[in-house]
């Protein structure tokens, strides 16, 4: 028996396999109207979010603004920055991205196991 020719060959049990993501139902969306309703915003007010870029929207077949799920606790955050800290709706999106940023950087440094003694931002 030749134990050379076994050993010599790869080892193919935890190759990766490649996966493939089916969605069974359509994701669930939102459309500006219900969104107005949950928020209280005017609809009006959430388009011009949407020009700004401080929410994410996508158009369906018919051309009409829809929404993920998330939408109504991302205009939230934008009401808040406006009324809470004055800030002009311009100025938000600025806001916001650096927000993101910090939170993305600190959860990179709780993965890398660096402890700060400073709390948390986000």
């Amino acid at each position: 028996m030749n134990t050379h020719a076994t050993t010599a060959r790869r080892d193919t049990r935890y190759a990766p396999v490649p996966s493939v993501h089916y969605d069974l139902v359509p994701a669930r969306r939102l459309s500006l109207e219900a969104v107005a309703r949950r928020t209280g915003l005017h609809p009006e007010l959430i388009r011009r979010f949407v020009a700004l870029g401080l929410v994410d929207a996508e158009r369906d077949h018919a051309g009409r603004l829809v929404f993920a799920p998330g939408a109504p606790a991302a205009l939230g955050r934008v009401e808040r920055l406006h009324t809470g800290l004055c800030l002009n709706y311009a100025s938000i999106g600025l806001v916001l991205d650096l927000l993101d940023r910090i939170d993305r950087l600190e959860a990179a440094l709780r993965r890398s196991g660096v402890r700060s003694e400073q709390p948390s931002w986000t």
